[in-house]
């Protein structure tokens, strides 16, 4: 029997309220949780102490692609793998952010980064890790590398 390719994660995202004289709102990822149903599907405010929120957010879906193998390689190689969160604060109300996706290859999170979304890392726990890795030593196999000698390495003669 094949393993799963899906699993339902949550976002924990913390909301701080004017943390310094120069921001209104800051975000930061705080965690991602697995999610089996057990935090219903709407986001809720799980803490609030005027300065500060614990929002969280259940019902993201993370799929395992194996077009995306050499992604997942790369996180699992990076020393410490990691959740990517892509996500958004919201244009009418600056005091709100959400999750707009999670994934667990590198080169997503790097394409991401690259198109200016807001792109954060939480550390993988080792059940999620083992999962990776076991899905990433089934679908990737490395293209063999093929060295090309510079030219300045070539005799005169030979370089063209």
């Amino acid at each position: 029997m094949e393993a799963p390719t899906r699993l339902t994660v949550a976002v924990l995202i913390e909301e701080q309220c004017q943390p310094n004289a120069w921001e209104a709102w800051r975000f930061r990822i705080d965690d991602v949780l697995a999610d089996e149903g057990q935090f219903g599907a709407a986001p809720r405010v799980l803490r609030d102490d005027g300065r500060s929120r614990l929002r969280l957010h259940p019902g993201l879906e993370v799929a395992l692609y194996r077009d995306e193998a050499e992604g997942y390689y790369l996180n699992l190689t990076s020393g410490l793998p990691a959740w990517f969160v892509m996500w958004r604060v919201d244009d009418v109300d600056p005091s709100r952010a959400w999750p707009e996706r999670v994934t667990l290859s590198y080169n997503e999170a790097g394409r991401l980064l690259d198109a200016q979304e807001r792109v954060d890392n939480v550390p993988l726990p080792a059940d999620v890790t083992a999962w990776l890795q076991a899905y990433t030593e089934a679908n990737y196999k490395p293209e063999p590398k093929q060295r090309r000698r510079p030219p300045s390495f070539r005799a005169p003669q030979d370089r063209q």
